[in-house]
């Protein structure tokens, strides 16, 4: 008997532990929760909420507080639609409304070093129906140890990287670049001596692939996503607003129910243009990251 009321005591200990955990869920090792829930991230206690459509815009509204000495920096905070999308759609935190002046928005803002609030915007996307919800990064964060570097040089762009070093295949699709003024430049200017004085900018068409159970596991091993990040780039509203659409940076967040990671993303590398054009580079770096799903 006394076997027995043990037993029941221990099965009901697991139960009551399991309903009341405090600890959230993970994607990819990604910090999960519902939209309208807190998580804690970079140093940042984050509440997302109210996810809505406007003007072919998503809109959600963001609380958050410094929850320790160290976090990121908002201006390096990045958000980005969780779903399956058919690429993925980013938008710098603090300047993902700079273009919609008409939506009566309170764009988010930092009045004090440890707080954030304000609406996020994220678009155009016309087709709302894939979207599942959304996460947040920072380029800047990186795990030790998780950086792998490629050249990506006008007019060749990333050759095909190899799976085994990171877990995922990364190549260039389309490769395009720019003087500032917005002349772009052909494969033959590598011939003129006065094509790279200045300043510029390339746009990069990106795929990745991989399967999506092996970088389950890699992220797991790694402890966070990777995100891929060109560089050098330029803090907005940079040289070109290409550059402010596309970023320099995406995190890799495949829909969790794919068997396969599938992404295609465009991305800016912008500076002096010896720099941005022809000595430029992608990386693929783990990074710690949150989501917030609508749970439809």
């Amino acid at each position: 008997m006394r076997a027995l009321i043990a037993l029941v005591t221990a099965v009901l200990v697991l139960v009551t532990a399991g309903c009341t955990s405090d600890d959230p869920q993970r994607t990819y090792e990604a910090s999960t929760a519902a939209l309208g829930d807190s998580l804690d991230i970079l140093g940042w206690h984050l509440k997302v909420s109210n996810l809505r459509f406007d003007a072919e815009q998503v809109l959600i509204d963001v609380e958050g507080s410094a929850s320790g000495e160290s976090h990121a920096k908002p201006e390096d905070l990045r958000f980005g639609l969780y779903g399956a999308l058919a690429h993925p759609i980013e938008a710098d935190a603090l300047h993902g409304c700079d273009d919609l002046t008409d939506l009566g928005l309170r764009p988010l803002s930092a009045p004090s070093p440890g707080k954030l609030t304000g609406t996020v915007c994220l678009g155009p996307l016309r087709e709302q129906n894939q979207v599942r919800g959304v996460y947040v990064y920072s380029p800047r964060e990186r795990i030790p140890k998780t950086t792998v570097a490629y050249p990506a040089a006008f007019p060749v762009g990333l050759l095909p990287t190899n799976v085994d070093e990171t877990g995922v295949t990364v190549k260039s699709t389309s490769v395009d670049a720019f003087s500032a003024d917005g002349a772009q430049l052909s494969p033959a200017a590598l011939g003129a001596p006065d094509a790279f004085t200045g300043k510029g900018y390339m746009l990069l068409g990106l795929e990745i692939d991989g399967a999506a159970q092996r970088y389950a596991d890699d992220a797991a091993a790694r402890g966070g996503p990777l995100m891929v990040v060109a560089a050098p780039t330029l803090p907005p509203p940079g040289l070109s607003h290409a550059c402010a659409v596309y970023g320099s940076s995406v995190l890799i967040m495949p829909e969790a129910s794919r068997d396969a990671v599938n992404v295609r993303a465009s991305l800016c590398t912008q500076g002096e243009m010896n720099a941005a054009l022809l000595y430029a580079s992608v990386s693929v770096i783990g990074t710690h990251a949150a989501l917030w799903t609508t749970g439809g």
